[in-house]
C-alpha cells in the first residue's frame, strides 16, 4: 500500500493505491476515511489497481473553503481522476460515496465501465421518520452554534447522533456541507446510469435500509442487487468475504 497526497482544484487530497491491473477507485461514505478500508482494499488489489480517496474534509484532506454538495464532491472526485491521469475500470461507492458516484456517472464526471454501490445514499424523503431526522440535524446545526451551556449542545449531537445515525453527522466542521447533502436527492440521476450496476445491502442496515437498494434497483435498468442477512451499514467490514465474493464477480 502507498499512501499519497496531491493538490486538487487547490486542496490536498489524501489517499492510497496498491495493487495492478484495472483500476478500481473506492469513495468512502460520511466521514470515513481510506483507512479504514485498507484491509477490503488490500484483498482487492490482489486482482486490481486499487485507490481510496479521502473525500473533502475527512482523513488526511483538506475541508472545502464552503459547503459542498454531491456535484461538488463529484466534480472534485473527477478532477482528482483527471489529474492522476486514472482511467477507472470501476467506482465502488459505499454510503454517501455511492451518491457521489452516481452523480458522477450520471454527470459524465468519472467514466467508469462498472459500479459497485454498497449501502447507497442518496434516496431523501422516502420515510417521514427520516425527514424528522434531517429536520432535527438542520435544526440542531443552528443551535450548536448558539451561545447554549455546553451541556445542552452535548445533549442536542447526541440526539442527532442517534436519529440520523452514526455515518452521519460526526464532523462538526462539516455541518453546512452535511445538510447539502442530506437533502440532495440522487433518484433522477440513478435513472440515467446505463453501465452494469451492482447494489448491495445491509438485512439490519437502518442508515440506508433495503428498500433503497429495492428503489435504486427499480431505476436502474439491468441492475443487480443483493441483499446481506445479519449485515449492518457497514457490510463491508463484518461481511468482508461475502462483499469480496460478489463484488469480485461482479468486475470479472
Amino acid at each position: 500500500m502507498m499512501l499519497m497526497q496531491i493538490i486538487v482544484n487547490g486542496l490536498l487530497a489524501n489517499y492510497s493505491r496498491q495493487g495492478k491491473g484495472k483500476q478500481v477507485i473506492i469513495l468512502p461514505g460520511w466521514a470515513d476515511t481510506a483507512a479504514t478500508w485498507q484491509p477490503f482494499a488490500h484483498k482487492l488489489a490482489e486482482r486490481y489497481d486499487v485507490t481510496v480517496l479521502d473525500l473533502p474534509g475527512f482523513g488526511g484532506s483538506q475541508a472545502p473553503g464552503e459547503a459542498w454538495g454531491l456535484s461538488e464532491y463529484a466534480a472534485f472526485v473527477g478532477a482528482f481522476i483527471s489529474k492522476l491521469k486514472l482511467k477507472p475500470y470501476a467506482v465502488v461507492g459505499h454510503s454517501n460515496g455511492g451518491g457521489i458516484a452516481i452523480r458522477g456517472i450520471a454527470a459524465k464526471l468519472l467514466g467508469p465501465r462498472k459500479l459497485v454501490l454498497l449501502a447507497s445514499a442518496g434516496i431523501r424523503g422516502e420515510y417521514n421518520g427520516r425527514n424528522k431526522a434531517l429536520r432535527l440535524a438542520t435544526k440542531t446545526g443552528k443551535l450548536l452554534s448558539a451561545p447554549l451551556p455546553a451541556r445542552v449542545k452535548k445533549k442536542l449531537r447526541s440526539k442527532v447522533y442517534q436519529t440520523v445515525g452514526s455515518d452521519m453527522l460526526v464532523a462538526e466542521q462539516m455541518q453546512e456541507t452535511f445538510k447539502k447533502v442530506v437533502t440532495d436527492d440522487v433518484r433522477a440521476d440513478a435513472a440515467k446510469l446505463s453501465l452494469p450496476v451492482l447494489l448491495m445491502y445491509g438485512e439490519a442496515d437502518e442508515q440506508t435500509p433495503v428498500r433503497y437498494g429495492e428503489l435504486f434497483h427499480e431505476l436502474i435498468d439491468g441492475s443487480t442487487l443483493d441483499i446481506l442477512p445479519g449485515a449492518d451499514h457497514f457490510l463491508f467490514l463484518g461481511h468482508e468475504a461475502q462483499v469480496l465474493k460478489l463484488a469480485e464477480e461482479f468486475l470479472a
